[in-house]
């Protein structure tokens, strides 16, 4: 099986992507459909026995057209919408004065005066509405297709009720002409001119809005350079990104962009990875550390090897997870599909069942036309198919920009009923690398000194608990007579001063007079690393795994929210009850197996709870899996990243709370907007039917253009909050 992103033009509703998908579904080979229709574009999982190009050809059958594969890099076209607006906006007041003066004791052009002159006022309006007729055909010809395809959607409603306005008052006009001046106030050429004027103008805003959201995509498009500084037989040549193999050797400069992803193999320097962790702070890099690119050189000249290039980068591959995510549907967005594709069949319906009761009833043939004419433009399907997928894509674009990749859209949904929330300890709770928790210090040395001393003689040891020793060497010392002392530590000299390093054993013929400071490191849960100088405790430190500065912030959060948190690990008792009381974790569960997580997991949803699994390592892949959200982070295993549901490619362990509460807003919002394009439809319908016209309730085709577009432009603006969610 295969997945592609498609761009598709000439949709206008949800009705479009609701038949683009059934279609597309019934072809053989195609497995799976969802289309965006705020992005223009479909996610298809398809299988090897079926090309692209067939998929397009299947697109164009469908009665849209298949615009390519998507691609992050490429410009969006110009856009002329505007100067067309700009000119029909002043051109439509010309329209209204010449029509309208008369009704308002405004000063008539004379030649144009409705009694006097009808037929000069007739072919004027006539020939004054024929540039919104051609700005507008679009509408109109897309309209009429689908219709023939029995397929109608918003523009089939739109493009019928200006057609029917258009073609009755163009038979007036011809009337007129002929003798039959009555028929001058039957004239509705304002009425296709500004249905069509309110149609483009919402469309415009609600593009503009649109491409609001696809921000986050775009910026992270931005980001890479075009440029990359290569090095070949030791000069440095400068080529574009297309040129670069995986293999080569790239430079970058202080103030340069990496160009590619790729392992340092000379040089250090501090880099900023904004852009993909939301860290602003930069972080050092050394040989053997991956660089990203777009990352920031700041002060120092690296050389790296490239490694990832184009759509395998990071920059793209978080492209193209929000483009998944956003082309995914939310279970809740069915209710808007499923009313959607009845929709515009029913409106049709109502339309003419409104005409057809109306001449029944005695009405002329112009009353009922209008009423007709108003039910068609005011019927709106496009604020239903807005609801959902708008605030979707909105959502996870400004995930993305806060450092959170969400798969798919249903995640959030699923989210946003979470009620527990069970953490992995080691590398999620915790760094999950050894580090110095506390040092006491007894010698003649400053802290940085000691710890200098520590870093060079542990530098030459190949145990773990070296490692925590690494970042505090700051200075090169020589050491020599380097011993490994089994079971006990290490030995060596500095100048003439003798140091061992290592467990209890180094002091058992030495005094120690630190008891209490040592107690109190035990207690708290670390090894300990005792530092004696010529027979002399100079020292005292303590090691351990060192919880995450974020993690305390973020269960209390979680638990002022109301979640049950749990800490399943496989760590020993001991330990992890210093750390789970520390953080305030109540349920602590610790000696356990992976596929004791995932039957503890599964133990959890057998009673009814919703549960976010929070984990890093191989070990957390099933349970990750088994969770109703899996959540794992950019430095965990390549495993647990593809069990997961979310990705927080920042480390930050509080984004987990900014995601909850995300997907809480998110789906808030989706109700809001459905309730509001429910609402406009139930409350308009009537109104242009004429229900309530014995009360002065009543409204014409121009009001029903206006109010439908507002009726847009509402949801559209309700979704765009969340690009600025306060959390």
């Amino acid at each position: 099986m295969q997945k592609i992103i498609l761009k598709i033009e000439g949709m206008s509703c949800s009705a479009c992507s609701n038949h683009i998908e059934k279609y597309l579904s019934k072809q053989n080979g195609i497995i799976d459909v969802s289309v965006n229709l705020v992005l223009g574009q479909a996610l298809i999982h398809y299988e090897d026995n079926i090309d692209i190009e067939t998929i397009g050809k299947y697109i164009n059958e469908s009665g849209y057209k298949y615009a390519g594969i998507y691609d992050e890099h490429e410009e969006n076209k110009k856009d002329n919408n505007k100067v067309w607006l700009i000119l029909l906006g002043i051109l439509i007041i010309i329209i209204m004065y010449i029509s309208m003066s008369h009704m308002i004791h405004l000063p008539n052009i004379p030649i144009l005066n409705m009694e006097k002159y009808s037929v000069n006022y007739a072919i004027c309006l006539c020939l004054l509405s024929l540039p919104y007729l051609i700005y507008g055909r679009d509408i109109i010809f897309n309209g009429i297709k689908n219709l023939m395809k029995r397929h109608a959607n918003m523009d089939t409603l739109v493009s019928l009720g200006v057609l029917v306005s258009f073609i009755y008052s163009f038979l007036n006009m011809i009337f007129i002409i002929l003798g039959n001046k009555v028929l001058v106030k039957n004239l509705y050429f304002e009425s296709v001119c500004m249905i069509i004027l309110f149609i483009k103008l919402g469309r415009y805003i609600d593009k503009n809005s649109k491409e609001k959201t696809k921000d986050a995509l775009k910026d992270l498009v931005q980001v890479t350079p075009e440029i990359a500084l290569l090095k070949r037989n030791n000069e440095e040549k400068e080529v574009t990104i297309d040129e670069v193999k995986v293999g080569d050797i790239l430079i970058v400069k202080p103030g340069m962009k990496v160009a590619v992803d790729g392992i340092i193999v000379k040089g250090t320097s501090h880099f900023d990875e904004s852009f993909i962790t939301g860290e602003s702070k930069p972080v050092k890099k050394n040989v053997s550390d991956k660089v990203v690119a777009g990352a920031i050189n700041f002060d120092g000249i690296v050389e790296y090897k490239a490694e990832k290039i184009g759509p395998k980068s990071t920059i793209s591959e978080m492209v193209h997870l929000v483009l998944e995510a956003s082309n995914s549907k939310m279970p809740i967005s069915k209710i808007a599909d499923k009313v959607s594709s009845y929709f515009v069949p029913i409106i049709l319906i109502i339309a003419f069942l409104t005409f057809i009761t109306y001449l029944f009833l005695g009405a002329s043939l112009n009353v009922s036309l209008v009423h007709m004419v108003t039910v068609l433009v005011v019927a709106c399907p496009c604020s239903l198919g807005l609801a959902s997928p708008l605030a979707i894509v909105t959502s996870i674009g400004a995930s993305a920009k806060s450092g959170i990749l969400i798969k798919s859209s249903e995640t959030l949904e699923v989210a946003s009923h979470i009620d527990t929330v069970v953490f992995d300890k080691t590398g999620t709770l915790t760094y999950g690398s050894l580090s110095v928790s506390k040092l006491y210090n007894y010698s003649k040395y400053d802290d940085k000194k000691l710890l200098n001393i520590i870093a060079n003689i542990e530098s030459n040891s190949t145990h773990p608990i070296s490692k925590a020793f690494n970042k505090y060497k700051i200075s090169e010392l020589n050491v020599s007579d380097y011993k490994e002392l089994s079971g006990i530590g290490v030995s060596a000299k500095i100048k003439t001063k003798r140091y061992q390093l290592g467990n209890n054993k180094i002091i058992k013929s030495i005094i120690n007079s630190h008891k209490e400071d040592e107690e109190e490191l035990s207690i708290s849960g670390n090894s300990i690393v005792y530092i004696v100088e010529d027979e002399t405790i100079i020292g005292l430190v303590g090691i351990k795994d060192i919880i995450k500065k974020e993690s305390k912030k973020t269960i209390n959060k979680l638990k002022d929210l109301g979640l049950d948190i749990v800490m399943l690990t496989g760590d020993n008792e001991k330990t992890a009850k210093i750390i789970g009381n520390y953080l305030n974790i109540d349920n602590i569960v610790s000696n356990v197996m992976p596929s004791d997580k995932t039957k503890y997991i599964k133990k959890l949803q057998a009673l009814g709870k919703k549960v976010a699994m929070v984990g890093d390592g191989i070990n957390d892949a099933p349970s990750l899996a088994t969770a109703d959200i899996g959540i794992s982070f950019k430095n965990s295993t390549d495993i647990a990243t593809n069990s997961s549901n979310v990705i927080i490619t920042n480390d930050n362990i509080y984004e987990i709370v900014t995601f909850l509460l995300i997907s809480k807003k998110t789906l808030r919002n989706i109700k809001q907007n459905l309730f509001w394009a429910f609402f406009y439809n139930i409350l308009m319908i009537p109104l242009a039917i004429g229900l309530f016209k014995k009360i002065g309730l009543e409204i014409n085709p121009m009001i029903a253009s206006a109010s439908m577009m507002l009726s847009s432009l509402c949801v559209v603006f309700n979704a765009l909050r969340l690009r600025k969610i306060k959390l």
